[in-house]
């Protein structure tokens, strides 16, 4: 097995287990409940950027790196990026909710970007906040 192979191999394990952690919040039932504060950078969105930073921690950070800058065969960098400054929070949400599979033109990685992440427990308020902290990065 190739290291390229092997690396990608415990980053999808990783994921797998990152995707096993659970949503940071809402009790799962998907209307986001809670007061989850608006910030001035998620573009006036839903979204808490500081719950958003915790939820990006725990799921999207094993493609897209601990400080959003990329991981390459993996994800490509949120900050800074032009996909999230020329999308709304609720456009990224959109994105996010059903990822991208390497058959898109636009998926220059080789690798599927898994809906949510790969963690279904995401609640939508979950993914409003992670749209919001990657708002804020860029």
């Amino acid at each position: 097995m190739t290291l390229k192979k092997m690396f990608i191999v415990v980053a999808v394990l990783a994921l797998a287990l990152a995707a096993c952690g659970g949503s940071s919040g809402d009790g799962g039932d998907g209307d986001g409940g809670g007061s989850a504060t608006t910030t001035a950078a998620s573009g006036g969105g839903s979204g808490d950027a500081a719950a958003g930073a915790t939820v990006y921690t725990g799921t999207c950070a094993t493609c897209h790196g601990p400080t959003a800058g990329g991981v390459d065969g993996l994800g490509k960098p949120l900050a800074p990026s032009e996909f999230v400054v020329a999308n709304s929070e609720d456009e990224l949400v959109a994105f996010i909710k059903v990822g991208r599979p390497t058959s898109d033109p636009a998926n220059t990685q080789g690798v599927d970007m898994p809906p949510k992440g790969g963690n279904p427990s995401l609640s939508d308020q979950d993914l409003h906040d992670v749209a919001a902290y990657i708002k804020s990065l860029n």
